[in-house]
């Protein structure tokens, strides 16, 4: 099996939104970050990954058939080449409400794993680290920083990925443009509504309370 989607865009722009609805349309299983909480043996990949060292992406995605979310999307240049049949997708937010959003999840979450003392549970989340908080935003969680980084991931993703490769989605736009550019029929059900900020708090809760056992 190989990836027969991509997704470029950063967290918090709808990705397990996006995952769902991938799921839905036979794009399953879609890889997430909640797959590496879900499979701790994913860590390490990542962190090899993370840190620069040579990976073979089948080693990882070899049962999927499709990616959002981080830690995939920092790797979607790589991932683009190693499945060229493979399209692309950039979720979208607005980048004043998609700040609000991190800002009360991922980087405080980001922030927690940072300040670790624990030596285990520091290497397990050493990729988090790199890719998010030093690679995406140097280490600088300002509004100011973190909006610029975000504007400037878009940017790329649209220079690097060919116009007739990448579909540009968010939330709101719903079944119609997906399904259009994926090439299959569209669901009778309502487009999938998720991951909250409230939700994932409380996952990330429950996460951290069980690490403290």
């Amino acid at each position: 099996m190989a990836l027969e989607v991509i997704g470029a865009g950063l967290g918090r722009t709808g990705t397990m939104t996006l995952k769902i609805a991938l799921e839905q349309l036979g794009f399953a299983p879609c890889h997430h970050m909640v797959e590496v909480f879900a499979h701790p043996e994913q860590r390490e990949f990542w962190r090899r990954a993370a840190e620069g060292e040579k990976v073979d992406w089948e080693e990882l995605f070899a049962d999927y058939r499709a990616s959002v979310d981080w830690p995939s999307c920092h790797f979607y240049k790589e991932l683009a080449a190693r499945y060229p049949a493979a399209k692309v997708i950039l979720s979208w937010r607005d980048p004043e409400r998609w700040f609000e959003s991190m800002d009360g999840t991922i980087l405080r979450v980001a922030e927690r794993m940072m300040q670790q003392t624990d030596p285990e549970l520091r290497k397990q989340s050493r990729f988090v680290e790199i890719i998010v908080a030093e690679k995406t935003f140097n280490f600088d969680f300002s509004r100011e920083n973190v909006i610029a980084a975000y504007n400037r991931h878009v940017a790329e993703v649209k220079r690097v990925i060919p116009a007739e490769r990448l579909l540009i989605h968010e939330s709101k736009d719903g079944w119609e443009p997906l399904c259009k550019f994926l090439g299959v029929p569209i669901p009778a059900t309502d487009y999938p509504r998720t991951n909250s900020r409230e939700e994932f708090q409380n996952r990330a809760n429950l996460r951290a309370a069980e690490n403290q056992k």
